[in-house]
């Protein structure tokens, strides 16, 4: 029986810097297409878990050594990415120092995450629900 095509599967991951005020997040400028701000992240490789992919990933893109810490979903949209079907499972991440920019990262941009550009892939969508998880993990004021 030939093995089914399925889509490639990737990781992502909202790096928080724990040691600023406010804990910003990690974006990168992809150097490659499609172009703009992302999310650091990548491909799985063979013979790796989805977990050392987004540490792996998170290193390579940013050049930090990130502390994965909670699941934030599973992103699977066939359109997701222009080049082709992908299923992303993005991680929330804390990490400390100061981040550079390496592999597929022209830059780096570090960003109070209500403030952050508009982004590649559906990284917007990813980082609203982030965003509506840590409003809603905030103690109420009053």
């Amino acid at each position: 029986m030939p093995r089914p095509q399925t889509p490639a599967l990737t990781v992502d991951v909202v790096i928080e810097l724990e040691d600023r005020p406010g804990r910003p997040i990690v974006l990168i400028r992809r150097d490659k297409p499609p172009a703009g701000h992302a999310l650091p992240g990548g491909f799985v490789d063979v013979g790796e878990t989805v977990e050392q992919a987004a540490r792996r990933e998170a290193r390579e893109e940013t050049g930090l050594e990130v502390t994965l810490r909670s699941l934030l979903g599973v992103y699977s949209d066939p359109g997701r990415d222009p080049r082709g079907h992908t299923v992303s499972i993005v991680y929330v991440a804390t990490a400390n120092g100061v981040p550079k920019a390496g592999d597929d990262a022209g830059a780096i941009l570090v960003t109070d995450p209500e403030a952050a550009p508009a982004l590649a892939f559906d990284h917007d969508r990813i980082l609203g629900d982030y965003l509506g998880r840590r409003r809603a993990s905030r103690p109420a004021r009053g």
